[in-house]
């Protein structure tokens, strides 16, 4: 019978492919780019196409001081609630709308949503627009075939995982919007990642003294003195590759200097200088070391240099995630029923990107990430130029994913 019940299940999703399709072209047309974050429309319009279906979505606006607080613009997040019945567990989906904005280089209107050649083309069709459909159609195609009788489904998209999600998921938990037993977050189709790295965001300002370019001996060159700290901080990212994570999936630390800015004119000494850099942490590492190690070098590096200050902010401070002993049963569900879909093993690994999870398993709720996208972000060129998603992997994920809910609801 259970068995019948997945081609049932199956079969829902390929005989409304085409409306799942179409309902990830309309999430894709509508521009979230992060920065700015001006995102609340996007939240609307998804609660329009979800309201077509039948399906009412609460909407949850964040105050303006507390988006603006964080960078952003506006954020109205989304919790989509279906109760089952008494008993059984509450699994939630969480799924991002904010994306990066999309840089040079398109062959395809990033917020076309165009196909071809079997993909969808724009920004967030791999990260994570694409799951707001995975996730939609996964639990309409369950209620369709095999509606449970106890336990609950919570969809939440929100719109803050660039700048760390704290107007985002953490913003809905600290409010008690949401606490579910479990949890699945927009992740690729080939892997269930049940571990991922921390990430430590700095901006570090160099002040020095402006001065005019033909006496440059009358000032203290920032720009000069920038560049010695820098070359301390890449010589530092060299030693990283010493220390090894024992997550499979995940290598070593590193760090990126993302931003530099500075100067005011190219016959001015420049008087400041700053640069914001991105030191991505392993799940062994422990942050307050990490970050208190990092300012240290930098104030230490700072100091042999003569006219020379430095203030250094921090920016994000995202947790690794580990795995919590009770995502076994999400784990083994979709390994199982991605080796059925996918014809082949779907590994339990770590990944060196950080996510909106972290939030939840600091709370003590169990997650894996897992979702419609390829074997590896490279491919989906997410945060680049042509970002894409296989139709086929959409498919495939959410006939996945519908299956896992079967296994724990019903």
């Amino acid at each position: 019978m259970t068995e019948t019940t997945y081609a049932r299940l199956d079969a829902w999703i390929d005989a409304h492919f085409d409306e799942q399709v179409k309902f990830l072209q309309e999430l894709i047309r509508v521009p979230t780019d992060t920065p700015p974050g001006n995102n609340a429309a996007h939240a609307e319009r998804t609660a329009e196409l979800l309201q077509a279906m039948g399906i009412q979505a609460e909407k949850h606006p964040v105050p303006a001081t507390e988006v603006q607080a964080a960078g952003l613009q506006s954020i109205t997040n989304l919790i989509v609630r279906h109760r089952y019945g008494a008993g059984g567990k509450t699994i939630a989906l969480n799924a991002h709308g904010d994306v990066v904005p999309p840089g040079e280089g398109w062959t395809h209107d990033p917020y076309g949503g165009d196909i071809e050649d079997g993909n969808i083309y724009g920004r967030a069709s791999a990260v994570s627009k694409c799951d707001f459909a995975t996730f939609t159609f996964a639990m309409r195609a369950l209620e369709a075939v095999c509606q449970p009788a106890r336990g609950s489904i919570e969809l939440l998209f929100t719109y803050d995982e660039e700048f760390g999600g704290e107007v985002g998921p953490a913003w809905l938990l600290q409010h008690q919007l949401t606490r579910p037993d479990l949890m699945i977050a927009a992740g690729f189709s080939y892997q269930a990642i049940t571990a991922h790295n921390g990430c430590l965001q700095l901006e570090v300002t160099v002040h020095g003294q402006m001065a005019h370019a033909a006496i440059p001996e009358s000032g203290v060159d920032a720009l000069q003195a920038a560049v010695q700290i820098l070359n301390v901080l890449y010589a530092q990212n060299t030693l990283y590759k010493s220390i090894c994570s024992k997550v499979p999936g995940i290598t070593h630390p590193y760090l990126n200097v993302g931003l530099i800015q500075g100067g005011t004119n190219t016959n001015v000494v420049p008087g400041t200088v700053s640069f914001k850099l991105d030191r991505r942490m392993i799940p062994e590492e422990n942050t307050s070391t990490v970050e208190t190690t990092l300012r240290q070098l930098i104030a230490d590096t700072a100091a042999t240099l003569p006219g020379i200050t430095v203030d250094v902010k921090r920016l994000l401070l995202a947790h690794a995630m580990q795995p919590l002993p009770g995502n076994q049963p999400l784990v083994t569900a979709i390994q199982q029923h991605g080796q059925v879909i996918f014809g082949e093993e779907i590994p339990a690994l770590g990944t060196p990107l950080y996510t909106d999870v972290r939030l939840f398993a600091q709370r003590g709720i169990p997650g894996v990430i897992y979702g419609a996208g390829p074997r590896t972000v490279l491919e989906s060129h997410a945060k680049r130029a042509d970002e894409r998603l296989a139709l086929e992997d959409l498919r495939r994920a959410t006939k996945v994913i519908a299956r896992t809910l079967h296994d724990l609801l019903v």
